[in-house]
């Protein structure tokens, strides 16, 4: 046996990590958490200053003491200011002058700023990079995106250290630029941003996708770049530890009291709401149910947590001469947020009727699957549905048919209002575990490295995690 077995070490470039907030942190800390299991340690090179809207702790104890966070400033302005200028900060105005100026400064900032104003981060986490790759060795780069930036800064530090560069799209280059909040591009940068996608690709090692429509996707980009980097698919999931109980009374978690009373039908949102993820489906299922159940209609508290944009809150207005009761609140850390959908009897999940968006899968669907509730899958048929086929707990709905919205809602404010508490299925869900993708990481790392040094320990785990979960 090998005594002297030191771990392999990875370097993820990854702009969002804690204490920034939101979904994007949660895929590199669970596989920084889970990695050492397979022989594999982490750095982290990260920003010091987050230009970001939202902040969250709760990952804190996720991350190993073995992990190497370094962290370089940004030049970028604070969000107040990108807020300011944000598309969704405010109602359309028309062509007055303010909403002309703030048009015009998106406009300046999405031409100057290529591939995104994250870009300003780019010279001092080079700079740092280079350091910590002069200082101590790694074996393999992860560059984790959007922001693409970053695939700009793992570029080139893999050229300088002469590493194997992995690409994990966590959102795909195109549907992010498509949809994302202020990121509506002209022509110009859409061909220098396609042209700086193909370069990337073809000195990336491997791309990483969150779906396999995705990969396909990447996969198709790749090839018309004349790229030969190996593309692959790992979904994210659903860390067992945030699901433990922290038991309130008997081991069994108490639900919070919005002022609305506790024997309602409680339907949650926890997530970002905007142009693609649209709570207008939800919102017309809702109208539709007062207009055929009015009783039943009363019985739902919808509670929705989350950042919001202004069209989006438009949306929700339309809620208020309902009988329902609409609770709205703030971003809430990930924790309070898994307390939400544990306490909660219905979820929903929403992806767009836009084009692009039957390729994604929503990362907090996992967690809903390991909530064990009931929930709306409100998104148009694709990758999400097959991923959910066999799960007795998703109500698959196609957006743009309220009608089939309406009818699940009222099928379980039913069974609730009758007191029905039916046995739970013989479903279990972990095969989405975060210890499985990382394993599923630990063998791509392994075979872009061409490694198989890892410790007996390491090796024995990687091949019990992969043998019935496969890339």
């Amino acid at each position: 046996m090998n005594t002297n077995f030191t771990p392999k070490r990875v370097l993820f470039v990854a702009y969002q990590f804690p204490p920034a907030g939101g979904i994007g942190v949660h895929r590199v800390v669970k596989f920084v958490k889970y990695l050492p299991e397979f022989g594999w340690e982490s750095s982290v090179l990260t920003v010091s200053n987050p230009s970001v809207p939202l902040t969250d702790n709760s990952h804190a104890a996720d991350i190993p003491a073995t992990t190497h966070v370094l962290r370089a400033r940004t030049w970028e302005p604070g969000y107040h200011w990108k807020k300011k200028v944000s598309a969704s900060h405010a109602p359309a105005q028309g062509k007055n002058p303010e909403s002309m100026l703030k048009r015009l400064a998106r406009t300046t900032a999405n031409m100057l700023f290529q591939p995104d104003m994250q870009i300003l981060w780019a010279p001092a986490a080079i700079a740092a990079g280079k350091k910590l790759l002069r200082k101590q060795r790694h074996d393999a780069i992860i560059a984790t995106a959007p922001p693409f930036s970053s695939f700009y800064v793992g570029e080139q530090l893999a050229r300088y250290a002469k590493l194997p560069l992995i690409l994990d799209y966590r959102d795909e280059w195109g549907i992010s630029n498509n949809y994302w909040e202020n990121k509506q591009q002209d022509p110009l940068s859409r061909w220098i941003q396609t042209r700086m996608q193909a370069r990337i690709l073809r000195h990336a090692d491997a791309a990483l996708a969150t779906t396999p429509s995705s990969c396909a996707s990447i996969q198709q980009a790749a090839d018309q770049a004349g790229a030969t980097t190996r593309c692959e698919y790992i979904y994210n999931g659903y860390d067992p530890d945030d699901f433990i109980l922290q038991g309130d009374s008997g081991g069994q978690l108490v639900r919070q009291d919005y002022g609305n009373g506790l024997d309602k039908f409680r339907l949650a949102y926890a997530g970002t709401l905007w142009n693609l993820n649209s709570i207008e489906p939800l919102v017309q299922g809702l109208e539709r149910l007062g207009e055929r159940s009015p009783r039943l209609l009363e019985r739902v508290e919808f509670i929705v947590a989350g950042r919001r944009t202004a069209e989006q809150e438009q949306l929700l207005d339309r809620l208020a001469p309902l009988s329902c009761t609409c609770v709205r609140l703030p971003f809430i850390p990930h924790d309070e947020a898994v307390r939400l959908m544990q306490t909660s009897d219905c979820l929903a999940l929403l992806n767009s009727n836009v084009p692009g968006a039957e390729r994604i899968v929503n990362g907090k669907i996992f967690e809903y699957l390991a909530s064990r509730k009931p929930f709306l899958l409100i998104s148009p048929r694709g990758d999400m549905w097959e991923l959910t086929a066999d799960c007795p707990y998703a109500l698959p709905c196609e957006p743009a048919r309220p009608a089939e919205i309406a009818q699940g809602l009222a099928d379980l404010v039913e069974q609730h209002r009758l007191g029905l508490q039916p046995l739970p299925p013989d479903w279990n869900p972990s095969r989405h575990e975060r210890r499985h993708r990382a394993a599923q990481l630990a063998q791509l790392l392994q075979t872009v490295t061409n490694t198989s040094s890892l410790s007996p320990t390491a090796n024995g785990k990687l091949q019990q995690q992969l043998q019935p979960h496969t890339l």
